[in-house]
C-alpha cells in the first residue's frame, strides 16, 4: 500500500520521518503508533480517513526516524516532548492526536498536559502506561541498570531471508496478520550483511527505570478536557481494565477485533476509520 507524500523533519535534537495523508487544507492531525511498529501502522487506516491533514510519524527509535544520542532513553514525556516539537515545526498551535498503544498513551500524556494545544484525541486500544506500586521501584531501577550494561555484548536478530523476519513479527509479543506485518517491514526492515534486521534501536527492549504508579496513569487521562474517543479491541489489550476505565472523560466504543484491528486487515481498519470520521464530524 502506497504511502503519500514521504517527510523528514529536522528536529533541533533528532530527525524524525513520517509520511502525510489527507487534504492540504484537512484539519491538522498526528498519529501516534505503538511499541516496535512504525508508521506502518496507520497505512490501511489514512485513506479512510476524511477532512483530516494527517502527519503519520515513525516514533523516535522506530522506522525510519533517527535513534536517541547515546546516553539517552525513550521515556514516555520524551515523545510527548517529540511530538510537540514537530507541530512547533508545522506551524500547527492546535492540532488533534490519533494513536495506537503507546501512541494513545504518548497522546494521552500530552493532550493532559498541553490541553492548550490538543484539539481532539482520538485512541486506538491504548489509554494507560504499564503501572507498578511504588514499593518495586528499587528493585526496577537495579534490573534497568543492569541490562543497560549489558546491551554493548548483544546483537540484534538476524534473518536469512525477508520473510524470516516478517514471520517473526507475526509471532511477536503483540501478535499482527501477515498483512499487518508486510505493511510494518515496508518501513522498519533493513538489509544487512548476511540478511535482514529491523530498524528500531535495541535500547527500545529494555526495562523502564521508572513506571508511574496507578494512580499518577489515572491523573493524567482524568485530566483530559479535549473531546476524547477510546477504541476498544474486543480481544486488545484493555478487555479485563473496564472497571479502570469507567467514570474517565473519554467516549467509549468496542471493535471487532485484536489489538491491531487498524491493520490486520481491511474490516478492522474501516471500522475505526468510520468511529474516526464520525467523532472528528462533530468538531
Amino acid at each position: 500500500m502506497a504511502m503519500l507524500q514521504p517527510v523528514c523533519l529536522a528536529l533541533p535534537h533528532i530527525d524524525l520521518a513520517g509520511y502525510f495523508s489527507g487534504p492540504r487544507d484537512g484539519a491538522p492531525a498526528i498519529s501516534l503508533h505503538g511499541w516496535l511498529d512504525n508508521a506502518g501502522s496507520f497505512a490501511r487506516l489514512a485513506p479512510r480517513l476524511e477532512g483530516l491533514r494527517v502527519l503519520h510519524l515513525d516514533l523516535a527509535g522506530h522506522g525510519l526516524s533517527g535513534h536517541r544520542a547515546a546516553g539517552a532513553g525513550y521515556p514516555l514525556w520524551a515523545y510527548a516532548e517529540d511530538t510537540l516539537q514537530v507541530a512547533e515545526h508545522l506551524g500547527w498551535q492546535r492540532f488533534s492526536l490519533i494513536g495506537h498503544s503507546l501512541g494513545a498513551i504518548i497522546s494521552v500524556q500530552l493532550a493532559a498536559a498541553c490541553p492548550e494545544r490538543v484539539e481532539r484525541l482520538a485512541l486506538i486500544d491504548g489509554l494507560l502506561p504499564p503501572t507498578e506500586a511504588p514499593e518495586h521501584g528499587p528493585a526496577r531501577l537495579g534490573q534497568a541498570l543492569r541490562e543497560r550494561l549489558a546491551l554493548a555484548n548483544k546483537r540484534k536478530p538476524l534473518y536469512a531471508h525477508r520473510e524470516r523476519a516478517i514471520e517473526a513479527r507475526m509471532r511477536g509479543r503483540l501478535a499482527v496478520s501477515r498483512g499487518a506485518s508486510e505493511l510494518l517491514a515496508e518501513r522498519g526492515l533493513v538489509s544487512v550483511e548476511g540478511g535482514y534486521t529491523w530498524r528500531s534501536d535495541s535500547r527500545l527492549m529494555l526495562a523502564s527505570p521508572v513506571r508511574l504508579t496507578l494512580d499518577q496513569a489515572l491523573a493524567h487521562a482524568g485530566a483530559l478536557t479535549c473531546p476524547a474517543l477510546l477504541m476498544l479491541a474486543e480481544r486488545g489489550i484493555l478487555r479485563d481494565h473496564r472497571a479502570v476505565l469507567a467514570g474517565l472523560p473519554l467516549q467509549q466504543v468496542t471493535l471487532a477485533g485484536g489489538h491491531h484491528l487498524h491493520i490486520d486487515d481491511d474490516v478492522g481498519a474501516q471500522l475505526v476509520a468510520d468511529c474516526i470520521n464520525r467523532f472528528f464530524a462533530f468538531s
